[in-house]
Parts: structure tokens; sequence; C-alpha cells
């Protein structure tokens, strides 16, 4: 019961929340009907930017929304963003239908351009595509340029720099050791 009610003041929450951005920002803000955006959830929309809302987004407590001026930030239709995650977009960050995103993951199109220094604010940008019906795994980071194809599952605690064809499993190989033994 407690998380029913939950889920009512969520979408209570959110439906004025989001027409309130879309009466500041006008057409840089579309969203489909019955979101549940967790109340702390940060939407930062810049002028001249875009933030696209499919029908039944559901995103959870410690996510972070951003488009800086000029992006686009587009999330299909049932994708489900779970808690802590942050997705930024300089340039544009696509997350298409029925994709399901873990905990803590970060999502950036763009990197710092180092060698002009970092106080420039100056940034190398290209576009994130997520495909359709991808689970994307807790704690992983995608970078900018980077394709994932429908269908695709990439582990938690990945690291994703190059393009992933559809239907593919993605994981990091990781070194086991053995702690102790019993006996």
């Amino acid at each position: 019961m407690r998380r029913f009610l939950a889920n009512i003041v969520s979408v209570l929450y959110t439906l004025p929340r989001l027409v309130l951005l879309k009466a500041i920002y006008n057409k840089g803000v579309v969203f489909g009907c019955i979101e549940r955006i967790s109340p702390n959830v940060v939407i930062d929309v810049a002028r001249k930017s875009k933030l696209v809302l499919g029908k039944r987004v559901r995103v959870h407590s410690g996510c972070k929304l951003k488009a800086r001026p000029g992006a686009a930030l587009k999330i299909g239709d049932d994708v489900r963003v779970n808690y802590n995650c942050m997705f930024v977009a300089h340039r544009a960050i696509t997350v298409k239908s029925g994709a399901q995103i873990g905990p803590n993951v970060l999502v950036y199109d763009h990197d710092h351009d180092y060698r002009s220094g970092l106080r420039t604010g100056k940034f190398r940008a290209a576009p994130v595509v997520i495909g359709e019906h991808v689970w994307i795994g807790a704690n992983t980071t995608i970078l900018k340029g980077v394709t994932i194809g429908d269908r695709s599952v990439v582990a938690a605690g990945s690291l994703i720099t190059g393009d992933i064809p559809a239907d593919s499993v993605v994981y990091q190989k990781r070194d086991t050791t053995v702690v102790g033994q019993r006996g």
C-alpha cells in the first residue's frame, strides 16, 4: 500500500512540474501521458535545448536529466531509469523505447576539451543513442559517440566507449581473487 501511495504522489507531483517546464520552455519540453518522475529528480533544461519524454517514463530518486544549450535529451516510451543516474547532453542523447537503466548509470555525450584547459568550459561532443529494449546494468558509464544496438545487454560496472551491435551482451572482464577458503 505504501508503494502504491508513493507512486500516486510521484505522478501527481510530476504533471504540474512538467507543465511548468513546458510553460517556461514551450517547444523545448515535450512529454507523454502519465510520467512518474520522483520529486527529487533534477531536471535542467537550458534555453534553446529540448527535453522529450515519451509515455509512461519512470525516473527514480537522485537522477539528473540535463540538456545544455542547443542540446536534445530524448527518452522514449516505457523507459525505466533507476536511482542516481545522470544524463548530461551537450549535443544529443537518445534513449529509445523500452530501455531499462540500472542504478548509478552515467551517460555523457561530451568530454572536456582538456587541451584548451578545463576552465575554458570547452567540450567535444558526439551523440549517444541507446536502442530499443536495451538493458544497462548498474554503475555503467556511457561516453560520447556511442550507439548501443536494440535488445543489447550491458553488464554492471561497464565503461562503454564504442558502438555495440544489436542483440549483443557486453561485459568487462574481471579478475577474480580468492580472499580466503573455509577449511
